[in-house]
């Protein structure tokens, strides 16, 4: 899939504000976020990509004081294997159960479980709060014989761990054939062969089997435009562990759970994202 990159300059350079302009961009579209000094950069699919809608958002932009401007471009397609490697990215960890590095990382810190990928990729290389919020719940709950479904899976790191866990069967769904291409090849460097990997939505979802966990760490908008699929193919008393928006928008996940049969059951947060988990009531 090709992607525009939209280049934001942000006046003051603070946090909150590319948070805020972040939260406006994922409504039209945008998907993917890099913060960097001064400003952003945003990734859109190019077949999602409206000038016009970028302009409203931006009128419609909270902060007062805020000066913003912009450049757009298609994004290149890259070795990001060799950008990783140039930009010294480091290795995830969550404190000493989980690691997840590239081949060219060295002296990677020991933990419980240990996670290769390949970044074929510029996004979902799991440096994002939500990932490491979405690995806590994993850590914490169990996933032994579960039947597990990971949507809007990027690079299957959650999918990944899930079987590393103890997970039974996965079926990974990402819309993107890149995450696709990813994650299988990131399924086989771990020696995971329970893991079905898919292109597409949840229109998929209807007819199957039902699951004991569902993982999605996607946006507040398909989260919610979705919720009633998930809802439907999940066994009573099944869980669902959600991320990919911010503490504000917990209220409003929290009301489409209810109105889909799914009771709260806790939350998560770093730095003003958020995470929470779900039950099926039976």
């Amino acid at each position: 899939m090709k992607y525009i990159e939209v280049a934001f300059t942000v006046t003051p350079d603070e946090e909150l504000a590319k948070d805020v302009l972040s939260s406006l961009l994922s409504d039209i579209g945008f998907d993917s976020f890099v913060y960097e000094t001064g400003g952003m950069k945003a990734y859109v699919p190019k077949d999602a990509w409206s000038e016009d809608a970028l302009g409203q958002a931006l009128r419609g932009f909270p902060l007062d004081g805020v000066d913003l401007s912009w450049q757009a471009e298609e994004a290149e397609d890259k070795d990001w294997n060799e950008v990783w490697e140039k930009n010294f990215f480091s290795p995830i960890v969550i404190g000493d159960k989980c690691v997840v590095h590239s081949t060219f990382h060295k002296d990677v810190p020991k933990a419980e479980y240990d996670i290769l990928i390949n970044p074929q990729m510029a996004f979902g290389t799991g440096h994002h709060e939500t990932t490491s919020l979405m690995m806590e719940y994993i850590l914490e709950n169990d996933m032994s014989g579960k039947r597990v479904l990971d949507m809007g899976c990027g690079t299957s790191i959650l999918a990944i761990l899930a079987s590393k866990r103890g997970a039974a069967e996965i079926d990974a769904i990402d819309i993107d054939s890149w995450c696709v291409d990813n994650s299988a090849a990131n399924a086989t460097l771990n020696g995971v062969d329970n893991m079905q990997v898919q292109q597409g939505d949840a229109s998929l979802l209807p007819g199957r089997k039902p699951y004991d966990i569902i993982l999605a760490n996607i946006n507040r908008n398909v989260l919610t435009a979705d919720m009633p699929s998930y809802s439907a193919c999940m066994k009573d008393g099944a869980v669902m562990f959600l991320s990919g928006f911010y503490t504000e928008d917990v209220e409003c996940i929290k009301a489409s759970a209810a109105a889909n049969g799914l009771e709260f059951v806790s939350r998560k947060e770093k730095h003003n994202w958020a995470s929470v988990m779900l039950r099926k009531q039976a």
